[in-house]
């Protein structure tokens, strides 16, 4: 199984940084504008729109607020399996470690995901740098 880590360091308080990510429902205004362009929740899921047009359910796995931590799991197209979490640890004052772990099958497919990820950091960075404002 292909494991991708993607460490993240961010100049914003951890708080506001934990409260876009668990907002599970705005990937597309609050951490990765652009390269998602719609959210919808489902009862367990989110159904994630991409700026390519590919859209994809994610299964809400775990929402962890003591921990931090969010976990969601996607299945479909060339994916025989996939899961993933992001994490966030404060990282001295007002700056924020965030950490994305992903683990799929094919292995194959480790290539366009980590490019997938690369490409959302790039835009997550600065987007959480800018304020994490509710959206």
């Amino acid at each position: 199984m292909a494991s991708i880590r993607k460490e993240i360091l961010v100049e914003a308080r951890p708080e506001n940084v934990w409260a876009a990510v668990r907002d599970i429902g705005a990937l597309h205004k609050r951490l990765v504008p652009g390269f998602v362009v719609d959210t919808r929740l489902e009862a367990d899921a989110r159904i994630v729109t991409f700026g390519n047009g590919m859209v994809v359910r994610e299964l809400i796995v775990d929402l962890d607020d003591e921990a931090r931590r969010l976990a969601w799991s996607a299945r479909g197209g060339r994916l025989t399996h996939h899961n993933a979490s992001v994490q966030v640890f404060a990282e001295g004052a007002g700056r924020t470690r965030l950490v994305w772990t992903a683990d799929l099958l094919p292995n194959e497919l480790a290539g366009d995901i980590r490019a997938m990820i690369e490409q959302a950091a790039a835009i997550m960075k600065p987007t959480l740098e800018g304020g994490t404002r509710e959206g």
